[in-house]
């Protein structure tokens, strides 16, 4: 190592003043030692450029021990509890006058530790808060609106193979299975995966000619859909069976056994359902029109669109049969739920295998005529107001709905 000596006239009282040379620019007296390497360099400059592993763990340890030392104790905590309290409090004081009941040390530990929080865990006071929230759409303004899969660009080229079923097969999936669970689970939001195998021909599942209303039933099948991913904001694997339940209330052809014979006959029993008071917190006629439109929509997108949403139904159903097994009631009762939920798979399964042996144009007509019944429920909305659900309305307008129609 090079070595300066610089001599002054006066030299110190306890040695002669040595400087090194800078081991990094070479250009100036070094002032510093790194402590790990213990290379000599006189400027920060210098000691970023002296070596990459050297200062990158240096940092790492800088910040790791400032999160330690900002890591909250006890006494944080509580006074971190005790902050969420006041929040609530006032904002018990500002929206009733009064003192309403503050969340419990428990509900609020739960909170914070990111536990899941059921309804029967909360105290009265707060259940009473949760439905007031609930009911003024406090609750609402936290969850991001979901978008319809079939309103998306890529609902436009869906491609499926000549047999009805996915082109590309996920590894994961059972052979037996026509529909797999896994592959919408992780996909919410997306366009629903078609079929894993082929779609037989309707002469293999009935030597019966197809009934000439499956197009009026499949009208009733799809709204129901879009109705119940829409109440579930898209996502209804969190809870299937309650989807489940949700479809069949809905739908008259899966739930109740009805045999529609016009497309307006079906509407009306679908709309007078989404008047009802069962559902008067969906938004009443109006959301019934958005849903139509929904119809619309994918009609018009084609076979391949529909055979993936009757796809994603099946999955479904078939999860709400699966969770139905588990749960506890009455053997007897749980059996007869079963049954059902099976029967109406088949019936899906059966119509899936329909619509992919039906032409393209069938398509594009059958759309412009649920557009024709749209466009004269909508005339009817405006002369009559038949159906407000916003303003209480009950199923009593719903029915005057089916008699105009």
């Amino acid at each position: 190592m090079d070595k300066v000596v610089v001599s002054d006239a006066a030299p110190s009282n306890s040695f002669s003043e040595a400087r090194l040379i800078c081991r990094v620019c070479q250009k100036q007296f070094s002032r510093y030692t790194c402590p790990r390497c213990n290379t000599r360099y006189c400027s920060l400059e210098c000691y970023k450029r002296h070596s990459l592993r050297c200062t990158e763990s240096f940092m790492r340890e800088n910040v790791m021990e400032e999160l330690h030392q900002i890591q909250s104790n006890d006494a944080t905590k509580r006074k971190m509890l005790e902050i969420l309290r006041r929040v609530h409090s006032e904002d018990d004081m500002d929206s009733d006058g009064e003192d309403g009941s503050m969340l419990s040390e428990e509900t609020t530990q739960k909170i914070l530790s990111g536990d899941e929080l059921r309804l029967e865990d909360l105290s009265p006071g707060e259940i009473k808060k949760f439905q007031r929230a609930v009911a003024n759409g406090e609750l609402s303004k936290l969850i991001e609106p979901w978008d319809p899969w079939w309103r998306k660009s890529s609902a436009a080229s869906i491609s499926l193979g000549p047999s009805g079923n996915q082109l590309v097969k996920p590894l994961d999936v059972e052979e037996n299975s026509q529909c797999s669970f896994s592959s919408s689970e992780s996909s919410i939001g997306e366009v629903p995966a078609g079929p894993e195998n082929p779609l037989p021909p309707l002469q293999q599942l009935s030597r019966a000619e197809p009934s000439p209303l499956l197009p009026v039933h499949l009208i009733d099948v799809i709204y129901s859909y879009c109705f119940t991913l829409r109440i579930y904001n898209g996502d209804w694997h969190f809870d299937p069976l309650g989807a489940a339940m949700v479809l069949l209330t809905l739908s008259s052809v899966l739930g109740g056994d009805s045999r529609p014979e016009t497309v307006s006959e079906a509407l009306a029993a679908c709309i007078e359902q989404t008047c009802s008071p069962a559902f008067r917190h969906a938004g009443g006629f109006k959301f019934g029109l958005i849903l139509v439109d929904d119809a619309i929509d994918l009609l018009s997108l084609g076979a391949n669109a529909i055979i993936c949403l009757l796809c994603d139904l099946r999955r479904l159903i078939q999860a709400g049969e699966e969770m139905l097994r588990s749960e506890n009631m009455e053997k007897a009762k749980r059996a007869e739920g079963r049954r059902k939920l099976k029967g109406v798979d088949r019936k899906i399964y059966f119509l899936m295998c329909w619509v992919h042996e039906q032409s393209e144009e069938v398509w594009s007509s059958f759309s412009g005529i649920v557009e024709v019944e749209k466009a004269s429920l909508s005339a009817l909305e405006q002369n009559r107001g038949i159906c407000n659900m916003g303003e209480g309305k009950g199923a009593s307008k719903a029915k005057v709905l089916v008699e105009e129609v």
